[in-house]
C-alpha cells in the first residue's frame, strides 16, 4: 500500500462527534475545490456506520449542491429514514460553513437469492498491457493549461492505479470520437481484511474521476486540463449489483448518450476482471464552453 492510499483510507475514516453526526477532513482536488468523489465516499461511510453489518449497499443517489472548501472539515448528518426487514434507507447531508454542499440517499439490503442475469462484459485488453498514469500523463503535458497540471493530476490519482484503454480526452483534443471510454482501475496496494463497505466507498470515490470523459470525446474537447470546458458534477447515482474488491482490477466501461442545455450525461458499468457486472453508474454534469 502506498502513502497516498493510506492517506485516502484515513480520509474515509470519519470522526463520530455525536450520534448520527460525523466529521470528515478535506483536501484539494486538482482544481481548488473538494473532489466530488471524496464527498460521495465520505457520505456513504457516514450512512454505512449507522447500518447493521449484514446489510450491504445496493444503491445511492446524490446531488452536488455547492463547491466544497478543501480548507475546512465537512460535517455529515445522517437521517435514519427507514429500517425494514430487508432494506435500510439513510439520508445524509454534508455541511460546510453552515450550508449544505451535498445530499445523499443510500439504500442497504440483506443478502437474498433471486433472479440473476447481466449484460456481458465488453472486450478490453488486459490492464497490465496498458500505460500507467505516470507513464501516460507526462506525454501530454504540453496540452495542459499550465505546467503544474500534470503533477496535480498524478497527485490526485496517486491512491489509484488507473489505466486508459484508449487515449484520454486531453490527448485527442480537436478530434471528435465515439462517445465511449474505458479505464481499468484498482487501488495502489492491497487492502487486506477490510469490510465490504470500504471497497464500495473506494469504488464510489473512483467512479467520479472519468465518467464524463465520454461527453468530452463526442465533441473533441480536452476538458478542464486544456481549458476548453468548464463544469462540475451535478448528480450521481450508483447501483451495486454484485460483490467487488477495489484492490482487484475493475473495468469501467463508460459512454454518453446525450449532451444538451449546458449539461452532459455519462453512463458507466463496472465489471470485475472475471466478467461480473458489479456496478452501474449514471452522472450528469455541467459542461460549458468558455466564452
Amino acid at each position: 500500500m502506498n502513502d497516498a492510499l493510506a492517506g485516502l483510507l484515513v480520509l474515509l475514516d470519519l470522526e463520530q462527534i455525536e450520534q448520527d453526526i460525523f466529521r470528515g477532513q478535506s483536501r484539494s482536488a486538482v482544481i481548488p475545490r473538494v473532489f466530488g468523489g471524496q464527498v460521495a465516499a465520505q457520505a456513504l461511510v457516514a450512512a454505512g456506520r449507522t447500518v447493521p453489518d449484514d446489510r450491504h449497499t445496493h444503491s445511492l443517489h446524490a446531488y452536488f449542491l455547492r463547491p466544497g472548501d478543501p480548507g475546512a472539515p465537512i460535517v455529515y448528518t445522517v437521517d435514519r429514514i427507514r429500517d425494514g426487514r430487508s432494506f435500510t434507507t439513510r439520508r445524509v447531508v454534508a455541511v460546510q460553513h453552515g450550508q449544505p454542499i451535498f445530499h445523499l440517499s443510500a439504500s442497504f439490503q440483506t443478502w437474498e437469492e433471486g433472479l440473476d442475469h447481466q449484460e456481458p462484459m465488453p472486450p478490453a485488453p488486459d490492464p497490465e498491457t496498458l500505460a500507467t498514469g505516470e507513464e501516460m500523463v507526462p506525454r501530454y503535458a504540453a496540452a495542459f493549461t499550465d505546467e503544474g497540471v500534470a503533477g496535480r493530476l498524478l497527485e490526485a490519482r496517486a491512491a489509484v492505479d488507473l489505466r486508459y484503454v484508449h487515449e484520454p480526452p486531453y490527448a485527442t483534443r480537436g478530434t471528435p470520437r465515439e462517445p465511449r471510454s474505458q479505464v481499468w482501475f484498482r487501488t495502489n496496494g492491497k487492502l487486506g481484511d477490510v469490510d465490504p463497505l470500504t471497497h464500495v466507498c473506494l469504488t464510489t470515490y473512483v467512479s467520479d474521476m472519468t465518467l464524463l470523459d465520454s461527453v468530452l470525446l463526442a465533441h473533441g474537447r480536452g476538458g478542464w486540463t486544456t481549458g476548453d470546458i468548464t463544469g462540475a458534477s451535478l448528480d450521481h447515482a450508483m447501483w451495486f449489483h454484485r460483490p467487488l474488491r477495489a484492490d482487484d482490477w475493475l473495468l469501467y466501461d463508460q459512454h454518453s448518450p446525450s449532451a444538451s442545455g449546458g449539461r452532459g450525461l455519462g453512463q458507466g458499468r463496472i465489471y470485475t476482471r472475471d466478467g461480473k457486472l458489479a456496478v452501474t453508474v449514471i452522472q450528469e454534469g455541467v459542461m460549458r464552453v468558455p466564452r
